[in-house]
């Protein structure tokens, strides 16, 4: 049956939404796609619930063309499931968790691992029930911090999981291979361009983790990439390690006055000044920065940790929120610096003549974690722990060692490929799926083991898969809009053809409504705007704003057998015979 816009229930804005930042926002809103409920919460609307099913639609065809079976789970789960592998406590505040009238505790999931695997135990026992494949498309909940960019970054949020079950190594690889091949062909047919990147697992555990990433400018992600094909996410990123040096005829450790100089830049202004080299000028890369963190741990102890680095490097914060997952860290506060004054601040080192040495007795409790760059035998200028005094010639390995070694640094253009594969470039992306091989984590946790062809126990070993079905549906947005509204890709638009009556003319309503009943019943799916006190130039309006890829405009010539055909996607408009019109929809792209 033909949607006439007379019925739909939708009411397009022409004024931009106060809070939106990004365009998928700004017109996803204006179309009448979604509403705002609450930050980060929207309701879907019938156009925008048409293009989330399209887009499920492709996803699910590719999941079952490889045998993947869907089921579906509730989003109210009860605690147990995620004491047992430890993620109640790991979510820390990034979940909702609520309790019934018997005071027993639940979460609004966000994610299902610790379900679906109890489910398989609870009907499998056998290897010859594996391998196995299942997934669901449903509704995520994360208690965001700072929901923003519509559907980019909600609190509800509506993702595809699946879940691979094999009792051998070699199982898994094959079946985390099916769902990666999925989807390399799922972004094709949606027409998103991705990279495929090493990820950090984060709290889904596991060994091999892969996002797939949409290169975007708006995206939170900064990936890395070679032109030899070695590309990761900046968290995953393994700083290649230089070869030790030796550590023989290296002049022992220099102190020196160094007042108001409690910077990088200051410090090395003053080792130039004062302590020219013969070869060339000293730079920051040839300091040591020490900069103190603040690491909360789950039971909520407070932990202070030193991080040696390269003075011309910064601290990432994503990255070492993945070094001490699932704690949470931020910058020492002056506080901290007030309760451990042997923490001088500005000239902090890991070395002093006071016999101030981190990691001893007098940094008791106090972590001291080195860059991988700082290999034996490199010297660096760095802090003497005295107020206004620096060391020259502090040498690793031999005047002071870490606790150990932390992927801390910002990583940059021009940086090495762990693999050797050439220089990096750096660049911003959008998640929109990651592929993860969980290995046992879950199964051991939850007991789930199966007999081997020998009759031997063994532990099932899993592998996990996601794609974010709201978000893709916005990043489509992002990358499928000009200057007057939406253009949808055919294969995820809420309508095939949009046919517009334009005119009062009763004559241009019985063509038009006749052109889009034969339209229909050729299989396609039509969206007619049959308003007849709407004038053309708003009905214009809403064609380009809603964003069907192909306008059909009956006016004034209809009566001549003539009409317009706007492919919203090449900006082109064409005059096309009645007749001729299903071969000219036909080859639009």
């Amino acid at each position: 049956m033909v949607t006439r816009l007379s019925q739909l229930f939708v009411r397009t804005l022409r004024e931009d939404p106060s809070d939106a930042e990004v365009a998928s926002h700004r017109l996803l809103v204006r179309a009448g796609y979604i509403r705002r409920q609450a930050p980060g919460i929207f309701a879907w609307l019938p156009l925008g619930l048409r293009v989330r099913r399209n887009v499920e639609r492709v996803i699910r065809e590719e999941l079952e063309a490889f045998g993947a079976q869907e089921v579906h789970f509730p989003a109210l789960l009860p605690r147990d499931p995620y004491e047992a592998t430890g993620r109640w406590e790991e979510y820390g505040d990034g979940i909702f968790r609520l309790k019934d009238r018997k005071d027993a505790d639940y979460l609004l999931a966000p994610t299902h691992e610790e379900v679906f695997t109890l489910l398989v135990k609870d009907l499998y026992s056998s290897y010859k029930d594996l391998p196995l494949s299942i997934y669901q498309i449903q509704d995520k909940y994360r208690d965001e911090a700072r929901p923003r960019a519509g559907l980019l970054r909600g609190r509800e949020f509506s993702m595809k999981d699946s879940y691979s079950f094999d009792y051998t190594d070699a199982g898994l690889d094959e079946s985390y291979q099916q769902h990666r091949d999925a989807y390399e062909r799922i972004f094709t047919r949606l027409g998103i361009d991705y990279v495929i990147v090493q990820a950090d697992a984060g709290a889904m555990g596991g060994s091999r983790s892969e996002e797939f990433l949409a290169p975007v400018a708006i995206g939170e992600d900064t990936f890395v990439r070679s032109a030899g094909g070695y590309a990761a996410n900046v968290e995953a990123y393994e700083t290649p390690v230089p070869d030790p040096l030796p550590l023989d005829a290296l002049p022992e450790p220099t102190v020196f006055d160094s007042p108001d100089t409690p910077t990088i830049a200051t410090l090395v202004d003053l080792a130039n000044a004062e302590q020219p080299r013969a070869d060339r000028a000293w730079t920051a890369a040839d300091t040591l920065k020490n900069v103190v963190l603040a690491v909360t741990h789950l039971d909520g102890e407070r932990e202070l940790v030193v991080v040696g680095l390269p003075g011309d490097r910064e601290v990432e914060l994503k990255r070492v929120e993945v070094a001490f997952a699932p704690a949470d860290v931020e910058p020492a506060t002056e506080k901290d610096f007030l309760d451990n004054p042997g923490l001088v601040k500005g000239y902090i080192g890991p070395w002093s003549p006071t016999g101030a040495v981190l990691g001893e007795e007098s940094f008791t409790g106090i972590r001291y974690l080195l860059d991988p760059r700082v290999v034996e035998g490199s010297s660096w200028i760095t802090g003497a722990n005295v107020d206004e005094k620096h060391v020259f010639g502090l040498v690793a390995g031999r005047d002071f060692a870490g606790d150990g070694v932390i992927e801390a640094s910002d990583v940059r253009d021009g940086d090495p490929a762990p693999d050797g594969s050439g220089p990096l470039e750096t660049a911003r992306g959008m998640e929109i799926g990651h592929v993860f091989q969980l290995g046992r984590k879950y199964a051991d946790a939850l007991g789930l083991r199966v007999l081997d062809e020998n009759g031997k126990l063994v532990t099932v070993t899993m592998g996990s898969y996601g794609i974010g079905v709201t978000r893709i549906l916005a990043l489509l947005a992002e990358l499928n809009h000009d200057d007057r509204g939406l253009v949808w890709p055919r294969a995820i638009a809420p309508f095939d053809v949009h046919v517009v009556a334009a005119g009062r003319d009763e004559a241009v309503y019985q063509v038009a409504s006749s052109l889009a009943a034969s339209l229909e019943a050729g299989g396609l799916d039509v969206l007619y705007d049959d308003r007849p006190k709407t004038s053309p130039g708003v009905k214009f309006g809403d064609a380009e704003l809603l964003g069907v890829p192909i306008v059909v405009v009956v006016g004034r010539d209809a009566a001549a057998g003539i009409v317009e055909v706007w492919d919203r996607r090449a900006g082109t408009k064409s005059n096309v015979a009645l007749a001729d019109l299903p071969a000219a929809i036909a080859a639009i792209p």
